[in-house]
């Protein structure tokens, strides 16, 4: 039986040695070029060369070739309308309309047109960016700077004009909180989930720290000079307004820095960071030892031939070059469309802020909710909901300078621009209490806020615990503002003075 087994057919032992190694080898060659396929998305690799004699082909309209597609009726129609799922809110624009003048409660009508208004944001917004493509950088420039605020100065001139100052002051250091708590901080967080750090660039970071100081420093001595001194309300108008004033002349000084004489220095790129590993990846080298483990085989004979892990600098580099697909930007609309369309949202939401104002009283006279709330918390929600939800995708793809540009620029334009631009507004109505004196509790959290984004974004990279800071103390503001007392004064005795709880209701003379 022995001698059979040597000179007939080989043994079981054998067969199953010989099937044993046919299966690490295969194994073992599927282990090369698994990795290496893995590591293949850190390069970029290189295109099909192109056929030079192959014709390109160009857009083209009425006999002219064109750098942008020709514009159809449909394409401006999708460009504007259908170009977003949160247009289907554009819907309860006419409803809101529709309710106010059929005299439905005050509540609804609030609701409705507050809702009506996140959609038509966004659609100026995107109507302005299509008009600055067409009009050039400079005047671009200035147009978003103009215009990128616009529904926050569109409530707030009608509330001026309806008396309501508190909703107007509230609203505008809501605006600046919630860009540079919430928005901020949403962007360091979901931005820095998959990533240890993000770096944006140091310098514009210090420049708007700078004149963020500012900003609060030009509303915290108003206020003071106004509690503490026994001053008229004509002299606390008369500094104001002198305020205001020089404030205007700083945010053009700013916009000729931006957009002129520094302009490279805010068109800098910053460092990019590679994403981490998710936690079910496997380490490098991982599969070559568990083969060594299981097959017996020597650590010589039984290790693939991997390639190493490239370095650091190298990951950031070619994910760098991944994520770049920053081309030129060409326009969706004709620049008669983008007009049409920025004076079209701009009127719908004049009509839907005049009546989502006239429905503030209806909210607040039950005294569940109070004014701060609605004005720190609410209104500023609608003007820049789009603009928020940008902001933290851009930050999710690593684009930290255009996040910060979003989330930090907007407060400076509040901060330098629209209040002393109300400021001088009220003066030419002739409102007396339209001042740069602010409630106490509104400056003393609009400090805490700056005084916090300053210490977070002096050293240009953030990580998820900055952002995770910054929510929090935005979380804390609402809760404050939640149960903050309303002052509500007659209109003969100015110094019979109700003061109403925000949460239940409760009046103390």
């Amino acid at each position: 039986m022995s001698g059979a087994g040597q000179n007939g057919k080989p043994s079981r032992e054998a067969e199953s040695e010989e099937t044993a190694v046919e299966r690490q080898s295969t194994i073992q060659s599927n282990t090369d070029t698994k990795p290496r396929n893995r590591f293949n998305l850190f390069h970029k690799q290189n295109p099909e060369p192109e056929d030079d004699d192959k014709p390109k082909k160009r857009p083209w309209y009425k006999g002219k070739d064109l750098k942008h597609k020709p514009y159809t009726l449909r394409n401006q129609l999708q460009a504007t309308i259908f170009n977003s799922w949160i247009n289907i809110l554009l819907l309860a624009a006419p409803v809101g309309i529709a309710l106010n003048y059929a005299g439905i409660d005050g509540k609804v009508v609030f609701v409705v047109n507050f809702i009506a208004i996140i959609p038509l944001a966004g659609m100026l917004s995107f109507a302005t960016e299509e008009i600055a493509l067409h009009v050039g950088e400079s005047l671009g420039g200035l147009l978003n700077a103009s215009f990128g605020n616009a529904v926050e100065l569109i409530v707030a001139i009608i509330a001026l004009t309806k008396d309501e100052v508190i909703v107007v002051q509230t609203s505008l250091i809501g605006s600046i909180l919630s860009n540079l708590l919430l928005v901020m901080g949403m962007c360091f967080f979901f931005g820095g989930l998959r990533r240890t750090e993000q770096f944006f660039n140091v310098t514009v970071a210090q420049t708007a720290a700078s004149l963020l100081a500012l900003a609060v420093g030009s509303v915290i001595i108003p206020t003071c000079f106004d509690k503490f001194s026994t001053t008229p309300q004509t002299s606390i108008a008369g500094l104001s307004r002198g305020t205001a004033v020089i404030l205007l002349v700083v945010y053009i000084g700013y916009l000729y820095f931006q957009l002129k004489t520094h302009s490279d220095m805010f068109n800098e790129e910053s460092k990019k960071v590679a994403k981490k590993p998710r936690k079910n990846s496997l380490a490098p080298g991982a599969i070559s030892k568990s083969l060594v483990q299981a097959g017996g085989l020597g650590a010589g004979a039984g290790r693939p031939n991997l390639p190493e892990r490239p370095p650091n600098d190298e990951l950031v580099r070619t994910t760098a070059h991944e994520d770049d697909d920053e081309e030129l930007e060409e326009p969706q609309l004709h620049i008669a469309v983008a007009w049409a369309t920025l004076a079209g949202a701009t009127a719908i939401i004049g009509l839907c802020a005049e009546f989502m104002v006239d429905g503030i009283s209806s909210i607040t006279a039950s005294g569940a909710i109070s004014v701060e709330f609605v004005g720190l918390i609410l209104l500023p929600i609608v003007g820049n909901a789009a603009e928020h939800a940008t902001a933290v995708t851009v930050a999710v793809k690593d684009k930290m300078d255009l996040a910060i540009g979003v989330a930090v620029g907007s407060s400076m334009q509040v901060s330098l621009f629209l209040i002393p631009l109300l400021v001088v507004i009220g003066w030419i109505m002739g409102k007396e209490d339209m001042t740069m004196s602010f409630d106490g509790f509104q400056v003393a959290v609009l400090f805490v806020s700056i005084l916090l984004v300053n210490y977070l974004i002096g050293d240009g990279k953030s990580h998820w615990l900055e952002g995770m800071l910054l929510q929090c103390l935005y979380l804390i503001i609402a809760v404050c503002a939640w149960y903050y007392p309303t002052k509500e004064c007659s209109a003969t005795l100015t110094t019979n003075c109700i003061q109403t709880s925000g949460n239940n209701g409760t009046a103390a003379v």
